[in-house]
């Protein structure tokens, strides 16, 4: 019988993912990553471990998703000396700029991305920090798409994994997803 593998750095960042019960609303249990924001070791192995990960992928491009997702995404695009492009809510990018929109519980939301964010053909790298439904993801996985980009894959710190998003995603795109952490 083998032990499970300690890995002390997931340890650590585990540790700084805080529990926020019913927010934004009544039933729903946050993760909050503003913890991890505040430890300087726990957000170097995140970066490590992100681009260790994705290291022999060839990726051209990380494209990261307002707002949290850009706190990492742009770490990650500077670990492993790339462009970084951010996805944003719609009407927040000054220049030419394609729009996806998707579902909420409660209606829908639209993000954009510049028209020219990449050449086409790049191999582009999703990250978000959390994989919940995979509707945010998968617009912007749409964006790349119709830009002429090629989706990589996805890259998270937490998967919801209860919340089916990485199956959702897997089956519009058939691209690899990867987490540190799941729930």
């Amino acid at each position: 019988m083998s032990l499970p593998t300690l890995d002390r750095e997931l340890d650590l960042i585990r540790s700084c993912v805080r529990d926020v019960p019913n927010f934004p609303k009544p039933g729903i249990l946050f993760k909050d990553i503003t913890p991890l924001l505040q430890n300087p070791n726990a957000r170097l192995q995140v970066v490590k471990k992100m681009a260790n990960y994705y290291q022999a992928e060839k990726i051209d491009v990380i494209a990261a998703i307002e707002a949290r997702g850009f706190l990492f995404g742009i770490l990650l695009a500077q670990e492993l000396k790339i462009p970084f492009v951010p996805i944003r809510k719609a009407g927040k990018l000054p220049y030419a700029r394609k729009t996806a929109a998707y579902s909420l519980e409660y209606g829908t939301a639209s993000i954009e991305m510049h028209e020219d964010a990449f050449v086409p053909g790049s191999r582009v790298l999703i990250h978000d920090d959390v994989l919940a439904t995979g509707g945010t993801a998968a617009a912007a996985g749409s964006l790349v798409q119709s830009l002429g980009g090629e989706l990589v894959g996805f890259s998270f710190i937490i998967d919801l994994t209860f919340l089916g998003g990485s199956i959702n995603l897997s089956r519009q795109f058939g691209v690899h997803q990867h987490s540190l952490l799941t729930y």
